[in-house]
């Protein structure tokens, strides 16, 4: 079982959020309302259909449609899943020039690209990029932390969700990721804090469910362990926590369910 839940765990999908925060601010950078028009038709393609946006962001590249069109294009390539050419789409926009306090959304974008392409070094140099641009943002921390928890740094990871703590400190999923974290360098009992910490939160938080019950697996308290991931069976249903609750279970009778 993974150690570190993944970010689709807790928000929706990445290619969903890619499309969401850079759109009305970059709208709002349109030189005039044919162009504000053609920007966010342009993205609804993107969702609708990414090969015909591509083309037409293309066309509005050679027109110098500048970054609104760079930024559709980027988003029909997240779409058609060719993750690395968006991301890296996304780094250059993010440094050119212009783009103003746009370029922390958009290299957080780039980011998250690269966290689908599987390049967790290149994702976090995105995320830093943000963070350079925007400190106080809790949850570029988070991302960071994410990058970071695929390349196993798990000192770094557990430094960055207390950045993101110190930030937004009653986030459970913040919490649930820190109590991974300092699980995986074997901090056992300030893990389990941490999840207690979610759970009293968001009491029916499968998440939090499931990392408290892997801590107490890897503590060898398997009936409160087998309690936990039962809990969050019967909450998730379905998805991803649930799939993980049954690994935990499974785990818990493998071998007298040691770690």
């Amino acid at each position: 079982m993974s150690g570190f839940p993944a970010r689709p765990r807790l928000i929706p999908f990445w290619s969903l959020l890619l499309l969401l925060p850079l759109s009305t601010q970059a709208v709002a950078q349109a030189p005039d309302a044919g162009a504000q028009a053609r920007y966010q038709n342009c993205l609804s393609l993107a969702n609708l259909d990414p090969a015909q946006a591509l083309r037409v962001a293309g066309a509005w590249i050679k027109a110098k449609g500048g970054g609104p069109a760079e930024h559709c294009m980027a988003m029909a390539l997240v779409e058609l899943k060719r993750y690395p050419e968006a991301a890296t789409r996304l780094d250059q926009l993010g440094r050119a020039p212009g783009m103003g306090d746009l370029r922390p959304t958009i290299f957080d974008q780039a980011g998250n690209a690269w966290m689908l392409a599987g390049d967790a070094a290149k994702a976090a140099a995105s995320f830093s990029a943000a963070l350079a641009l925007s400190a106080n943002d809790a949850d570029l921390y988070a991302d960071l932390a994410r990058a970071q928890a695929m390349l196993k740094q798990w000192s770094a990871v557990e430094s960055d969700l207390n950045a993101a703590l110190s930030l937004e400190p009653r986030r459970p999923d913040f919490l649930v990721l820190r109590a991974s974290a300092r699980a995986a360098q074997g901090k056992l009992r300030d893990a389990r804090d941490d999840a207690d910490a979610a759970l009293k939160l968001k009491p029916n938080s499968p998440e939090a469910l499931v990392q408290r019950g892997e801590i107490a697996r890897r503590a060898g308290d398997l009936a409160n362990a087998r309690r936990d991931f039962q809990a969050a069976l019967k909450i998730a249903g379905t998805g991803e926590a649930a799939a993980a609750a049954r690994e935990g279970l499974a785990l818990t009778e493998e071998r007298g369910g040691k770690p």
